[in-house]
């Protein structure tokens, strides 16, 4: 069995937290995880984050069991189609909405597979035998830059253009969506994260901070803190789904505190 928990801060900067998480435990045998980073003027990327979130759990609340590993990736990639489409059509006919949009980043897993679906820069990891796995690659200007070979990892860190976005969920009428399944086993953790962690976090501090002894909780402190204590410029949200053969628990704690 899976165990859950989400945790997000405002951060040291930022007056409104336009993160929003969820997880979402039996659908069928299979658990759902979904982080959402928003953007746009007027508080819209928190309606942004919000609608994703929301639309997604309804895209698959129906989820079969025995569906094939094809089918299973087609309805996750359908449901965030279907955001897209409603959370673009709802900016489209507001004017102080025009242009908002979010990132997504969801996970439906069970105890040895996990579907992966992500749009943007917020990311993926898969933890365990002391190795951290980057699973989702950004769908950034700066990650196009670094594989054309025009700057280095460590240049993109602090590029003045790091947070220009390649693709986003709601700002264009369709969207591609990368999805992918991969395995794990118990004692792995799934990280889902925005990139008010990964952005400011190298991955053997998350690496690290994810592997202290403690429960999921704990964890995903310590998660926040490494964000915080790197300067807090954004809000910073991150889910854990841990595979250790536990009864089912959803630990929700809302904001950090």
């Amino acid at each position: 069995m899976l165990r859950l928990c989400y945790l997000s801060d405002i951060g040291r900067v930022r007056t409104v937290n336009e993160d929003r998480a969820v997880v979402k435990e039996d659908l069928n045998g299979w658990s759902l995880a979904i982080v959402a980073d928003g953007m746009g003027g007027h508080q819209a990327g928190d309606i942004a984050s919000q609608m994703a979130v929301e639309l997604i759990q309804v895209g698959i609340q129906f989820l079969d069991a025995g569906v094939s590993s094809e089918e299973r990736q087609r309805q996750l990639k359908s449901a965030i189609e279907v955001a897209n489409e409603k959370v673009f059509e709802f900016a489209s006919q507001r004017e102080h909405y025009h242009g908002m949009g979010t990132t997504v980043v969801a996970a439906l897993a069970s105890p040895d597979r996990a579907v992966i679906a992500h749009i943007g820069d917020s990311r993926a990891y898969r933890i365990g035998g002391g190795r951290i796995e980057q699973l989702t690659e950004d769908h950034s200007l700066v990650n196009e830059l670094v594989k054309s070979g025009q700057i280095s990892r460590e240049e993109a860190s602090h590029h003045p253009r790091r947070n220009v976005l390649t693709r986003a969920l709601g700002t264009e009428p369709t969207i591609e969506v990368d999805v992918q399944e991969v395995s794990w086993q118990k004692g792995d953790l799934l990280l889902l994260c925005s990139d008010g962690l990964c952005g400011l976090v190298d991955d053997e501090r998350i690496l690290e901070a994810a592997s202290v002894p403690e429960e999921l909780e704990e964890k995903a402190r310590r998660l926040i803190k490494e964000a915080l204590d790197a300067g807090g410029d954004d809000n910073v949200t991150v889910v854990l789904v841990a595979n250790d053969g536990a009864g089912p628990e959803i630990s929700n704690d809302g904001e950090a505190r």
